[in-house]
């Protein structure tokens, strides 16, 4: 099933491996059988280490044993469950899996695995997923590493396409879904230090061990760069490449950049992908002395001479300048109907739900470049696409408008505000419109609403910390100096127009070259007094 160079590349990955892992594929019959034997049979043809059992022992999942397996590490449950053929994005996921319980070390950062290990509840989660989402493996390899870090916590994938009944029995039309123990837990794009977040929101303190933090208090850092986009590793880059000691906090690499599927503005490089820029970003940062902390926010700032940042891990970190780089996050509507049908009709990447709506009509609401560049995605993929903006004129560029208006199975409304986001029976039917220039209502029937109307500052902890404007953007000045001495901001979460990537970029290095002078600043005043 697997072909030559697939199988090579994973005997030579396996080398790595220090314990024996067994592949224990449950008994029965079922169509995807066959094929899932084979792949597992493949898998285990590379590696002494790795053996394949057809039993049902050990095996604990609620849909056929006989198209679902699970992974032992030396004779030991691991608590990861694969039910369906991991094949396409998913094989990633296995592939990891197989590693991670060989013996190769996690790359988590210490923080998060000492949350997840301070759990001492017993947690079920089950992610059913899509093989053609590039966003599942993500969540599907995080829920992983939480089993092999704490025995009390399992995962199951599920592919959707396996199990269609469990798919129409839930009422899902978007992936990830996951939900633990039974429940709906979260839906779309999820990290590591997101579902630990909010896991830890859902369990009181008397079911957490106290751990030791991983951040050494009496260690104060040159510069702390809040954020891991564009503007937050230019900073890290820049100022390590003054002899700075640096470090860079940040929830995900990428930020924002990572869902991008198409960049073709950034000069010098005529395309590249998101995915493909922040594997760039990542690599050009890893060239350089920072210290990175992966998959974590900051909650609070105090400033000071010497500022602390409280981690969402529990730790605290100290600095002597800080720069803010956190970027935005997608708009809501704010209208009912919104949150409560997420994965049920309503969305935010086309390029991960997209496929849940093949034959369907939909609607996209925003008519900027994001909005338009969905509904040409879409329009390949459904049966209708409806543009909706608030304004009288879309607000794309030309080159994409005329795109648009060359394909034939989209629609554009301009001036309508959208009142709610209607569902019956679990799943989202149609939305109520409003004209704008004659106060008409109409009701747009539809099976899906795709939301792409711009970003929101992530500046939430820098609250009575700086100056903010009304719309939550860090007032700065043309140095990225915020209204608090030492404390920087740049890229989306900053007053600077126009939110690109290029801009992003230069005003990172803007931020940590200002950083460096202020610490010149402050030392040569501390030396003369």
């Amino acid at each position: 099933m697997l072909d030559t160079s697939i199988l090579d590349a994973l005997r030579e990955y396996t080398t790595r491996m220090s314990h024996d892992v067994t592949l224990v594929l449950g008994k029965g019959e079922h169509a995807s059988r066959a094929e899932l034997l084979a792949m597992l049979q493949d898998v285990a043809s590379v590696s002494p280490r790795i053996s394949l059992i057809e039993e049902d022992s050990g095996l604990s999942t609620p849909l056929c044993s006989a198209a679902s397996f699970t992974l032992l590490q030396e004779g030991r449950e691991t608590g990861i469950v694969f039910s369906g053929v991991p094949g396409g994005h998913e094989f990633s996921s296995l592939v990891l899996a197989l590693l991670q319980s060989g013996g190769v070390p996690l790359k988590l950062d210490p923080g998060i695995q000492a949350a997840i290990r301070s759990i001492q509840r017993p947690l079920h989660f089950e992610t059913v997923v899509s093989l053609s989402c590039h966003n599942c493996p993500d969540v599907v390899q995080a829920l992983n590493q939480m089993a092999l870090l704490n025995p009390l916590i399992n995962h199951e994938m599920i592919d959707g396409g396996v199990f269609p009944e469990l798919v129409e029995q839930r009422e899902i039309q978007g992936v990830p879904a996951v939900f633990l123990d039974g429940k709906p837990f979260a839906n779309g794009k999820l990290d590591v230090g997101q579902i630990v977040e909010k896991v830890l929101a859902l369990i009181p303190a008397d079911q957490r061990a106290v751990v030791a933090p991983a951040a050494d208090e009496s260690v104060i850092q040159d510069v702390v760069v809040v954020g891991g986009g564009p503007a937050g590793v230019a900073a890290s880059v820049y100022a390590a490449r003054k002899g700075l000691s640096v470090m860079l906090i940040a929830d995900r690499l990428g930020g924002q950049v990572k869902d991008t599927m198409g960049i073709e503005n950034l000069i010098s490089v005529p395309r590249t992908t998101g995915p493909e820029l922040s594997n760039a970003l990542e690599a050009h940062l890893g060239e350089y002395p920072v210290t990175v902390r992966k998959h974590l926010k900051v909650h609070s700032l105090e400033k000071g001479e010497i500022k602390s940042l409280v981690l969402s891990s529990g730790e605290v970190v100290r600095a002597r300048t800080v720069i803010v780089a956190t970027g935005a996050r997608w708009r809501e509507l704010g209208v009912p109907g919104e949150r409560e049908n997420i994965g049920h009709g309503v969305a935010y990447c086309p390029h991960c739900d997209g496929p849940f709506f093949k034959g369907k009509d939909v609607a996209v609401i925003g008519g900027g470049n994001s909005g338009v560049e969905a509904a040409l995605d879409l329009a390949g993929i459904v049966n209708s696409v409806t543009v909706l903006e608030y304004l009288p004129e879309l607000k794309a560029d030309k080159v994409l408008v005329d795109q648009l208006q060359n394909t034939s199975n989209i629609t554009v409304h301009t001036n309508v505000a959208t009142r709610t986001i209607n569902a019956q029976e679990g799943k989202v039917v149609s939305l109520s419109l409003t004209n704008r220039a004659s106060g008409e209502e109409l009701e747009l029937p539809l099976a899906g609403v795709f939301i792409q109307i711009g970003l929101v500052p992530n500046s939430a902890f820098l609250k009575d910390v700086v100056e903010l404007t009304r719309f939550g953007e860090v007032v700065i000045n043309d140095r990225c100096e915020t209204s608090e001495p030492g404390i920087f901001a740049c890229g989306d979460v900053t007053t600077v127009p126009w939110k690109q990537i290029v801009i992003a970029v230069g005003e990172g290095a803007k931020a940590s070259l200002a950083a460096f002078e202020h610490l010149l600043r402050s030392r040569g005043a501390a030396g003369a007094a």
